[in-house]
């Protein structure tokens, strides 16, 4: 199963009007010129709301509406794809989820469930009220809707100009650089996971059905304890490079584009941008290199 550039081109089309058109911006503040996507001023605080979008808007929406669980920003993006659009939707998280993300999903009106322990207990959850009630769950990466709606965030970045031969992007469950590696056949595209949020690199050297313990500071957000199939077969049809940070790095890259260009990310968001100013990727001379921010619902930080 792929998704094209048609599915995406489709996508745009149908979701246009339901999402912010994110700004770009150009800066050599970090020690060379550096092409920026700020996708974490999107609805909810991240590229999610485009996949939500997408998978509400080609569902046959059951009586029970819809259910998520979530680390937070899908279940913000779903709960509030679906509220806006008239639907019902029931949002499980767990307790790590953090006060940001947990109080975007309760502004959405949406019916907001707070789990004790990990991830796979909110997952437990929601497949669990999925069976007693036929809500339709819509997956946070791993679904053809939800990677062509995110592949939409680079269609309008090409459309705004964007000339990068390489692109930078954070790897969570695969959803956001499975639609880059759709969308773009022409540029170097280059994978960032913490290294305890490292599902991709560990799926790419031990195989596709690799679980993985997730803990740091980017758990509640590129925490997926299995790598997504579709993005799997992408990465490894198209040797994707990946590269592991310690969470030190990430944090610092977190507080530098507060203080360099005044953009509040949180850790996710930031992780692109930690693959330069840790110097784990070395762009070549003349190398045009573009860093997508992704998410902006942090816990408070010391800046």
């Amino acid at each position: 199963m792929t998704v094209t550039k048609a599915d995406i081109n489709d996508a745009a089309a149908r979701i246009a009007g339901h999402v912010h058109v994110t700004p770009v911006m150009r800066s050599d503040a970090f020690g060379l010129p550096l092409q920026f996507k700020l996708e974490h001023t999107q609805l909810t605080g991240s590229f999610k709301a485009r996949g939500a979008f997408n998978s509400v808007l080609t569902a046959d929406v059951p009586d029970a509406g819809f259910v998520a669980a979530s680390g937070g920003n899908h279940g913000a993006a779903v709960a509030h794809a679906a509220t806006s659009l008239g639907h019902t939707a029931r949002i499980y998280v767990p307790e790590f989820a953090g006060p940001a993300k947990i109080d975007v999903i309760r502004q959405t009106g949406a019916d907001l469930h707070i789990v004790e322990g990990a991830y796979a207990d909110a997952a437990a959850a929601a497949k669990a009220y999925q069976d007693q009630t036929g809500a339709l769950d819509i997956h946070p990466f791993d679904a053809p809707a939800t990677l062509a709606g995110q592949g939409t965030c680079f269609k309008e970045w090409d459309a705004q100009g964007m000339d990068a031969d390489t692109v930078i992007i954070a790897i969570g469950g695969g959803g956001l650089i499975g639609s880059a590696m759709s969308w773009f056949k022409n540029r170097n595209i280059i994978g960032v996971e913490s290294e305890t949020t490292n599902s991709m690199h560990a799926a790419l050297q031990h195989g596709p059905e690799t679980d993985i313990e997730v803990s740091g500071i980017c758990a509640n957000a590129l925490g997926a304890k299995r790598i997504g199939r579709l993005s799997y077969d992408l990465a490894k049809s198209n040797d994707l490079q990946t590269l592991l940070l310690p969470d030190e790095e990430i944090a610092h890259a977190q507080k530098l584009l507060w203080q360099n260009l005044r953009q509040l990310v949180e850790p996710a968001g930031a992780a692109a941008l930690a693959a330069i100013t840790s110097g784990a990727y070395k762009p070549a001379k003349n190398e045009k290199v573009a860093v997508l921010l992704c998410g902006a619902n942090p816990a408070p930080i010391p800046i």
